[in-house]
């Protein structure tokens, strides 16, 4: 499983669910009364899950590195997905954002997360896919989509499964009671944030490219398309800085979620 900063964590899920939260109204958050959130992170999620439920919300995340984060939202403990520090019947909702497309076998970690579940599991998970990026740079929208067709042939695992969630927890077991989609939109424009700044440089630099080199060269990709590749995301981040500048850059990316709900069947 890849692992994540929590500077990454935060840069990626920041205004996530501000805007709305209807999406989760099947998880019926009202009512809840001990919820898990496998994969926590940094805490975004189990933060807007405190704040929904009444009941008692705890965080687990297999990186201990990040749990003092969290844990500033919600008590949070050490925990591998597939082997959750928890007894049965433990939850009555046990829910994960973003992790299931980071597994190998997701269906392995949806039956464990059946089994500290009395009631409902849930995933949020992207369709990475899908992804769609508008830039006020010419070159951006297409340098992206060129670099996301290249990494998802490279990655060893589904980051596309949001959309295709159901056939997962079919094969685990559950029965799906509920599915909505939530767009994530990030956008930037001026006054310019210093996440945002951060983000300029480090196309100027080819950082980001360089974070995902080896799933890049995974794939089809040749070293020299490589490099091309690189050379011109370096030249987009330029340009990127002096719109900046001049107050007239503005981009905005929207990730699609899916919201997967299933029922764990009465003999579990």
């Amino acid at each position: 499983m890849r692992e994540f900063s929590a500077d990454y964590l935060r840069r990626t899920r920041e205004g996530m669910w501000d805007d709305s939260r209807a999406a989760l109204e099947p998880l019926a958050l009202g009512s809840r009364e001990r919820v898990l959130d496998v994969g926590c992170g940094t805490g975004e999620l189990s933060r807007v899950l405190a704040a929904e439920c009444p009941g008692e919300v705890i965080g687990c995340d297999a990186d201990r590195g990040l749990l003092s984060a969290a844990g500033e939202h919600v008590p949070a403990v050490a925990g591998d997905a597939l082997r959750l520090p928890f007894p049965d019947d433990a939850f009555d909702l046990v829910v994960c954002q973003a992790l299931l497309i980071n597994l190998p076998d997701p269906a392995a970690a949806l039956d464990e997360f059946a089994r500290v579940s009395r009631d409902l599991v849930a995933a949020i998970e992207p369709d990475n896919g899908s992804v769609t990026v508008e830039s006020t740079v010419d070159a951006e929208s297409p340098l992206a989509a060129r670099a996301r067709r290249a990494y998802l042939d490279g990655v060893e695992t589904d980051v596309t499964l949001g959309a295709a969630a159901r056939e997962t927890f079919a094969t685990a077991g559950l029965e799906v009671v509920a599915t909505d989609r939530y767009d994530h939109t990030r956008a930037i424009e001026p006054p310019y944030g210093e996440v945002a700044v951060l983000a300029a440089r480090r196309k100027a630099s080819g950082a980001g490219l360089a974070d995902d080199r080896a799933e890049l060269l995974a794939g089809d990709l040749t070293r020299a398309e490589y490099d091309d590749l690189r050379g011109e995301w370096r030249e987009m981040g330029r340009e990127v800085i002096a719109q900046m500048g001049d107050g007239s850059y503005r981009r905005t990316e929207t990730v699609p979620f899916h919201v997967t709900v299933g029922r764990v069947p009465a003999e579990s």
